[in-house]
This record gives C-alpha cells, structure tokens and sequence, in this order.
C-alpha cells in the first residue's frame, strides 16, 4: 500500500500495543544498570584522581540500592504468593529469582571491596597501586605502560564494567523466555571477557587468559543460540512455560505445531545445545577447559567474582530451563545429567591432586563443586532446588573469602600462588593460615562449616529423588577432594618456611570486610544453617 495510502487509513490501521513494563518489580536489575551508566558518566566527566572513590561509591550504593530492593519484594511476597511473571513474559519474579539475586548482589559488594584495596604492594611516588593494570589499553612492558605505573593511573573502569556483568547476572536466573536468557548470557559475559585481561602483574598470561575465555565463551553462546532457534522451530515460541506445554501435549495444536511436534530431533538437539551453553559457563565436565587458565590468569578480585556470582547466575538459569521448560523431559535429560555430574565431580577432584598453583587448585575445585550441584539438580522437585539454593549461597561466600586470603600471600613478583610459597604460613602468618584452613575445610565439606550443610543437603536431596549410585560417587569424590585440601593445610602449619618466602600482606579494611564476612558466614551456616535451610525452601518453587 502507498504511504499516502497508509496515512489516508489513519485511525483504521492496526496499531501496536504498547508493553506493560513492572518496574518497581524489576528495580533491582535497573538500580545496578542505572548505577553502571552512572559509573561511565564518572568516568567520562571526573577528574582521574577523584575515579576511584567516586567509583567504589557509585558501586556500593547501586548493589546495595538493589539488594534493598530484593528484600523489599520478598518481604512483600514476591517469592511466593505474589510470584508472577514480568515484561510480557519475559521475567519471572519468584523465590528462586529473587534469593539468587540476593547471593549475587552480596558476593558483588564484596567483590567491589576487594577491588578497592590499595595497600598490598608499596606505593609509586606516592600513589596507591591496586591489582587492575595501569592502563589497559597499553602494551605490556612497554614504554607507555611504565609512563602510566609512574603517573599512578588506575584502570577503574572496573567497577562499572562488573555493575554491567551484575546487571546480566541479576537477569540470567529470572528470564523466562529464551531470547531473555540469551541477552542476559551475553550481557554478563562480554565484561567479564574485558576484566579478566586487565590484571597489573602477568599480564601476558592476564591477556591470554581473556582470550581464551572469550573465544570458547563465544562457542558456547552460539551454542546456546542455535539451541534457541531449534526449539523455537519445535515449539513455535521461546516462552520456557509455552515449551513446556508443548513438550507435555497440552498446548492448543496448530498445523504447524502437527509438523513439527511429529520428530523429536529438534527438541532434543535444541535442549543439548542449550544445555552446553550452560554447562560451559558452570565449569562442568567436559566443558571446563578454560576454567584452570582463565581462573590464574585473571587477576585474584575477578577470579572470585567469577567463582562465585557467575556460577550462582549460571545454576539459576540451569535450574529454571530443567524445572520450568522441560520437566517432561525429565527422562531424557537426567541420565544425561548423571553423567556430567560424575565426570565432573571425578574429574574435578583428581586433577586438583596435582596442581601445584593455588588459584589452578581453586580452579580445579570449582569444577568439582559444579558437579555436587548438579547432583541437587537432579532430585526433579522442590527439595532438591533448595538444596542447590543453599550450596549456591554457602558457596560463594567460602569461594570470596579465600580468593581474597590468596591476593595477600606475595613476594617481589606479586601474589605467591606456587604451593610451595605457601609452606610454613601458619608459623609466619597463624591468622591468615588459620582463616584459609577454615575454608580449606568448608570446600572439604567437614562438619560445622557451611560446605558440609550444603553437601549433606544436596545429597539427601539427590538420595531421595532416587540418585543413590550418584550420592556414593559423590562421597567418594569429597573423600578425594579433601586429601588435597588437608594437604595444603599440613603443608601451612607442619612444614619449614622458606627463609626468603613470601611475606603476608597487611589488608586495608576493605579486604579484611570481605575476608570477615566469608569467615562468619562459613561458620554461621555450618553452626546455625536452619534459618537459611528454611528460607532456602521457601523460596524453591518456580512460578509458571
């Protein structure tokens, strides 16, 4: 039809709908991306020396703006009764959403704290020097990189680039569609691409490591991609509780839908290639490649962030994909899912026995932590989803804490990461030893720290939804796990130090903050863990 045409129609011609939008029900997700375009203001108007502080404001105050925000909607039965969808459709506020948007928002305090440490290594003409590369655009080793150490400049992009990533995070668990996931995937991934490369010591393998890590990360994503337009193919929508009406047989049937639903190959290949997108991210065999590289190339701060709020958010979606899209296909995908999570759990443990790095040990660890996760996942009902809520929140917190006691083990060249540095740091340093055997002791799962609540409950979880073969690999994983564990706890306090070893660094109160706080909640869900077991339940039942 001709313009004039079209104008000439006016009031007959269809119009389009405008959305509904909730926003007071997505303010915690626009709190921290409105406090992230702030960040980029600060950096774009502010003097330089004022960056930093100006930076750990906005930071603090957007996190802690939103997790406000999370309260308040639980407190006003968000989670459970009110439990709704969002934005057409496309977010889900429920107890799951919201109690993993909480553990993300308070592991990325943290994580800002850690950011802002300045007193580990001594300062350049006066200025302090903190873990994130002089300037990030310059060559490593090169002039302008040395000119920039001088100057005292400081890369404190950081701060908004990680609001971006929490942004994504917060997104990731509460998408109900899968175009929403997909956004939110990428959203959370490309800053964290970014970070990991802008570590100031190391910084070839800090680089390389962000390469790696972006380039397999853009794999999984087109993985996760392809996965979506194949079930859209299936399905004719990507609504996760539309496709799960279909996969069930209860949606109205359309001449397409008689086409397609006739041969499962789309259905099935779309959910094993979202499923690799996902697992990519959770660091679960055999798509954990880039985990021990990308976890000691990054520098120490974005390490942890990773190790905790990424694989939080990643479980989240993992969670809402099996439980609110497919629960029909429960029989298809959970042999599949005891597979990875025992190769993932062995894999995991064994080569931790032979790294000789702390943040590749570390590494190697989260890969089995991935696995006793998944093992929860697999229960198919409520218990098994708060099991994995709890161990998600335990987790994170250990993970902080002992990723920030690694950055202040250090000698001429930076953190000690080799083992070997670590030698008789009980007889130098007995409270920084003392405090990294306790979460030594928590990833081990011994009794009275956080980890062996969350392990107990995943495997009674998993035990009960009839996993028991998977719950004895799994205690025969830890039994492994935990001679690695044990061993750098006797080599800390039963061997010699080195005369010329590493010397322990005295943190600021931004560090010590973080290392605190992991400190009492280990001990506060290891001793106390009924309160948040509780909470954990309430919140475990997604909305549709």
């Amino acid at each position: 039809m001709p313009v004039h045409a079209l104008a000439a129609a006016g009031g007959n011609s269809p119009s389009i709908p405008a959305p509904h939008i909730e926003y007071g029900q997505l303010s915690p997700m626009l709190v921290v991306f409105g406090a992230a375009v702030l960040g980029i203001l600060v950096e774009a108007f502010l003097p330089r020396r004022l960056r930093a502080s100006a930076q750990l404001g906005v930071s603090l105050l957007g996190l802690g703006g939103a997790f406000a925000a999370v309260v308040v909607l639980a407190a006003q039965g968000h989670a459970t009764t009110k439990a709704g969808l969002l934005a057409m459709g496309a977010v889900a506020i429920d107890g799951p959403a919201l109690f993993l948007q909480g553990v993300i928002l308070l592991t990325a305090v943290l994580t800002v704290l850690s950011y802002a440490e300045g007193r580990l290594e001594p300062r350049i003409n006066g200025h302090r020097i903190d873990a994130f590369a002089a300037q990030a655009a310059a060559v490593p080793g090169g002039e302008q990189e040395r000119d920039a150490t001088r100057e005292g400049m400081r890369t404190t992009e950081i701060y908004p680039l990680t609001l971006f990533a929490v942004g994504g995070m917060l997104l990731f668990p509460a998408a109900n569609d899968l175009l929403t996931m997909f956004v939110a995937l990428e959203v959370l991934s490309l800053p964290l691409y970014l970070m990991c490369a802008l570590a100031r010591r190391r910084r070839l393998i800090s680089q390389e490591a962000a390469v790696k890590y972006f380039l397999l990360g853009a794999f999984a994503s087109a993985f996760f991609l392809f996965g979506t337009a194949l079930l859209y193919g299936y399905a004719g929508t990507v609504q996760l509780g539309e496709i799960a009406d279909v996969v069930s047989g209860v949606a109205p049937v359309t001449p397409a839908l008689a086409v397609t639903t006739q041969n499962d190959a789309l259905l099935l290949i779309g959910l094993a290639m979202l499923a690799v997108g996902l697992l990519f991210k959770v660091g679960a065999v055999p798509f954990h490649s880039w985990t021990p590289d990308v976890y000691q190339g990054a520098p120490t701060p974005v390490t942890g962030f990773m190790a905790a709020a990424t694989k939080t958010a990643a479980f989240g979606a993992l969670l809402r994909l099996f439980y609110v899209a497919f629960p029909g296909l429960r029989w298809d995908w959970r042999p599949v899912m005891w597979g990875v999570a025992i190769l993932t759990m062995v894999v995991g443990s064994i080569l931790a026995v032979t790294q000789q790095d702390v943040k590749r040990l570390l590494a190697y660890s989260s890969i089995a932590h991935a696995g006793f996760i998944l093992t929860g996942l697999i229960a198919t009902d409520r218990r098994g989803v708060s099991a994995v809520l709890f161990y998600l929140l335990a987790y994170s917190f250990v993970t902080l804490g002992a990723f920030a006691v690694v950055t202040l083990v250090r000698d001429s060249k930076g953190e000690a990461t080799h083992l070997s540095n670590w030698a008789g740091l009980g007889r130098r340093s007995p409270l920084l030893a003392a405090v990294f055997a306790l979460f030594l002791l928590a990833f081990a799962g011994i009794p009275l720290t956080s980890g062996f609540t969350g392990k107990f409950a995943v495997f009674q979880a998993a035990a009960e939804g009839g996993a028991t073969p998977l719950v004895i690999v799994g205690v025969l994983s830890s039994a492994v796990a935990a001679f690695f564990y044990i061993r750098v706890i006797v080599l800390m306090f039963f061997s010699d130090p080195q005369p010329s070893g590493p010397a322990v660094a005295v943190p600021s109160a931004f560090t010590a903050t973080a290392i605190g706080v992991g400190v009492l909640v280990t001990l506060g869900l290891g001793l106390l863990p009924q309160y948040f077991l509780d909470l954990a339940s309430k919140a475990s039942l997604f909305v549709r």
